[in-house]
């Protein structure tokens, strides 16, 4: 399975941005997936920032709540991650992430995911 991660950038804080991660494989039933997005800053540690199950039911960290917005479209194996007023220490590397669950689990740590693509950095200036 190959996840596809894009749409990162260097914006101003404030801005908005949109990132996208794409799931290349045939065959692939997307639907029996739920899917994350983690973030790496410089320095730091890899963090949870948002997951989407099956049902489309998000979760989000404590510090991107009311700011981001993950969404899926299953038809095209896509999932998306909306920033808006977009911080300085939104700055990082952003990674998706996908794990075949039951349908009422969301998963939202690392160890719990199998599946990951490669990063899209995001730099936003102050």
């Amino acid at each position: 399975v190959q996840l596809q991660a894009s749409g990162g950038g260097s914006v101003q804080a404030g801005d908005s941005l949109r990132v996208s991660c794409v799931c290349a494989a045939s065959g692939w039933t997307f639907n029996r997936y739920s899917m994350g997005w983690f973030r790496q800053g410089p320095g730091k540690e890899r963090e949870f920032v948002a997951a989407v199950g099956r049902s489309g039911t998000t979760i989000y960290a404590d510090s991107v709540k009311g700011r981001f917005t993950v969404s899926r479209d299953n038809d095209k194996k896509t999932m998306y991650l909306q920033m808006n007023n977009l911080k300085p220490e939104d700055t990082a590397v952003y990674y998706c992430a996908a794990k075949s669950t039951i349908l009422s689990h969301i998963p939202r740590t690392r160890d719990e995911y199998n599946l990951w693509g490669q990063g899209t950095q995001v730099t936003v200036s102050s």
